[in-house]
């Protein structure tokens, strides 16, 4: 049996300002942001939760696996239009594809300036999606000391990708 509508909304609304934060953080854009939390309230109000399920944790998931729906699908659209497979209805949006180019080389140089055990961590979290359970047992270390390498591992991403104000 799932949870109640009354209950389910109950969690949405005490949980929507961190939920809004993680999907910033997993898409680095405000608009997709917004998107993906729309996505995910929709779903959690559709389809509830199963019984017993920790209702934060339980959208934190939904929200992971929406994202990870997306980027996979993006990256078919990707390749659909780098292999010629979209023809007729094809354009290329020169300066978006070359701001998209810098930001993934941006971010890039920024991983790969994290030490390698920040870098394992938050690959296998944020980019594999485990859970902070799973990569303690992948890594055969404390889910403590994974949460605060993920930690340490995401300010220092952030320090490196910071931009400067005012254009300095």
């Amino acid at each position: 049996m799932r949870s109640d509508a009354s209950t389910v909304r109950q969690h949405i609304v005490a949980n929507i300002a961190q939920l809004r934060r993680f999907t910033f953080s997993l898409t680095g854009n405000p608009h997709d942001a917004d998107d993906l939390l729309q996505a995910t309230v929709e779903r959690v109000l559709k389809k509830g939760a199963p019984d017993g399920a920790d209702m934060g944790k339980w959208m934190y998931r939904v929200c992971k696996n929406i994202w990870i729906d997306e980027v996979r699908s993006r990256q078919v659209r990707v390749r659909a239009v780098e292999t010629g497979k979209l023809q007729g209805a094809q354009f290329e949006d020169g300066e978006r594809r070359t701001l998209d180019r810098l930001s993934l080389a941006e971010v890039t140089d920024a991983m790969q300036r994290l030490p390698d055990k920040h870098r394992v961590v938050l690959s296998l979290i944020a980019l594999e999606g485990c859970s902070y359970r799973e990569a303690a047992e992948i890594l055969e270390i404390p889910a403590g000391t994974v949460m605060s390498r993920l930690a340490r591992a995401r300010q220092a991403l952030a320090d490196g990708l910071a931009v400067p104000q005012n254009g300095n």
